[in-house]
């Protein structure tokens, strides 16, 4: 008998949870399932887009949090990447550009995915994908 799991859900660590929800709710499309009690200001926050789950969690607690992210915290964050199944790559980077953010256009990788990148307030690096 081998292991049965029905999905999986990323947590990522970010500064700024209206920022972030900005970002995923507003610019992306994720819905809110559940969150901490705050609303937008809520430590914890698990959202869902096209029955894929994605939870955020602040990296500080708001009396704790610094005036500003550390740099050197967020310069890692560009080696973790997300990456999300997409049948339009190119549809996606319309409609990235037709929010305001600046990807770069879409390649066709050597081992043939058909990739779009974006990186979130945080740094994280999300990519569009799809085979050729």
């Amino acid at each position: 008998m081998s292991l049965k799991i029905d999905g999986m859900t990323p947590l990522l660590q970010v500064f700024d949870m209206p920022a972030s929800l900005a970002f995923y709710r507003d610019i992306l499309g994720f819905e809110r399932v559940s969150d901490s009690g705050a609303g937008d200001a809520s430590d914890w926050v698990w959202l869902r887009l096209d029955g894929v789950d994605l939870m955020l969690n602040t990296r500080y607690e708001a009396e704790h949090r610094p005036a500003a992210p550390d740099p050197a915290r967020i310069a890692v964050h560009d080696d973790t990447g997300l990456f999300f199944g997409c049948r339009d790559v190119d549809a996606a980077y319309a409609y990235l550009l037709s929010k305001g953010l600046r990807p770069k256009p879409p390649i066709v990788t050597g081992y043939g995915m058909k990739q779009l990148y974006v990186n979130d307030p945080d740094g994280y690096v999300l990519c569009f994908q799809r085979q050729g």
